[in-house]
């Protein structure tokens, strides 16, 4: 592959709120991707940033999915499987036949294709370059969404289009956990059910016995939201399979790929010490394959570990969670006006970006708020060294034992500022 020095790539086709996009100059079957500094929460757009934050998540990507294409990944993914205590036979034997069969033999397919190295812009396609950056190269596919309608009050999308197309991005994120947190979507919406939305609920997602934080599942599960609408809407399994575009054998091994990935995951990163509960995924439809596409990083997935604070369990996070936390923990005010607009922008059918900004310039919702230095420094404590095991610079146990530090920084961090009873109400164990 030609080498592409990153200064010379020109503007971006795309600039998101935490990634760019660009094009390739004389082949428009790929592109390249690049990750930012910056972070986004509550699907407000870019709110903080983590100094090397950027290469440290384009480094855990070409890492990650590099892996996902060698058979030896997924052989050690067969192994953590069918070594899980939890799990009963006939999820075990369903999970392990079919594709993943299929991925012990070749591998999985994924978008990626390389890293740019920083210096030289040569793509390094295996190992890692000489000067890691924030620069991928993946696969592009095409980006296909619903077209809108109404009946009446009612705000209608149509997929009727995907089913004739090809080499597209199925329009779902699928959510794979492998338990549930305190914070996770599936279980804010769950304590607001009664008791028989609830148990029709936790048959829809699969599950056993009720929900509780910190609770992990007997086998891991997945759910669906929207990708392609302008909020993510999250839906039934059924609605999912309809939506996707894709035949219902093959909408099938899409979600048992996602479950598979998760695996690959969470024995990666049960090697530094931290818990995987859960990660989201995205899928291309290239023919009668699937392709993992879009990101895997710090900021798809939720991993802890304990800490002992002050005679106390707490649960830590390694993602951006941990901003989640400190935003409702911090910024009840803000949160707030998040919600009103969110409510508003459902009955009126519009982002809810819109409703909120609006309302800042009217004064009517609260600024939204800056991030102090010190948690920031914490942040990128936990980034840099996920980063540097990834690189193979630090061993798991210096690491593991480098985390569990940051992770005491973090909670003390709550107690001086006087927030450690928050804090508990949404990680505390005991």
């Amino acid at each position: 592959m030609k080498t592409i020095p990153p200064d010379e790539l020109g503007e971006p086709f795309y600039s998101g709120s935490v990634q760019r996009l660009y094009a390739v100059p004389g082949d428009d079957s790929i592109m390249v991707t690049q990750t930012t500094l910056r972070g986004s929460v509550f699907d407000v757009g870019a709110l903080f940033e983590i100094p090397g934050n950027d290469v440290a998540r384009a480094v855990f990507r070409h890492v990650l999915f590099t892996k996902l294409g060698q058979p030896e990944t997924w052989q050690q993914a067969a192994e953590a499987i069918q070594s899980a205590p939890e799990m009963d036979e006939a999820y075990r034997k369903e999970l392990l036949s079919g594709p993943l069969e299929r991925c012990l033999e070749e591998g999985a397919r994924t978008h990626h294709r390389g890293m740019l190295d920083a210096a030289t812009g040569e793509v390094c396609e295996k190992g890692l370059p000489a000067n890691p950056s924030a620069f991928n190269i993946v696969r592009r596919f095409q980006i296909l969404k619903p077209t809108r309608d109404h009946l009446f009050d009612a705000h209608l999308f149509d997929y009727s289009q995907f089913p004739h197309e090809d080499g597209f991005v199925i329009p779902l994120e699928y959510i794979v956990r492998f338990g549930i947190t305190s914070g996770s979507s599936v279980f804010r919406k769950y304590q607001k059910m009664g008791e028989g939305e609830k148990k029709a609920f936790e048959k829809e997602l699969g599950v056993s016995k009720p929900l509780e934080a910190w609770q992990m599942l007997e086998r891991p599960i997945t759910d669906f939201t929207s990708k392609f609408e302008p909020e993510d809407r999250m839906v039934s399994k059924q609605e999912a399979l309809v939506m996707s575009g894709i035949p219902g054998a093959q909408f099938v091994e899409s979600a048992k790929l996602g479950i598979l990935g998760g695996w690959v995951v969470r024995h990666l990163l049960e090697g530094i010490g931290l818990r995987l509960w859960d990660l989201k995924w995205e899928f291309a439809k290239d023919g009668d394959d699937l392709v993992f596409v879009d990101t895997i990083d710090t900021d798809s997935f939720r991993a802890t570990s304990f800490i002992e604070y002050c005679g106390h369990t707490f649960v830590m996070n390694f993602n951006k969670q941990s901003m989640r936390d400190y935003f409702r923990i911090a910024c009840t005010d803000w949160i707030a006006a998040i919600d009103d607009a969110k409510k508003r922008a459902a009955d009126a059918g519009v982002p809810f970006t819109e409703i909120l900004k609006a309302g800042q310039e009217a004064g009517t919702y609260a600024a939204t708020p800056d991030v102090p230095v010190d948690f920031t420094v914490i942040q990128v404590q936990k980034t840099h060294l996920i980063q540097e095991y990834m690189l193979g610079r630090k061993g798991s146990e210096e690491v593991k034992e480098a985390l569990q530090r940051a992770g005491e920084e973090e909670i003390a961090f709550y107690d001086t500022a006087g927030h450690l009873e928050a804090f508990a109400k949404l990680n505390c164990i005991d």
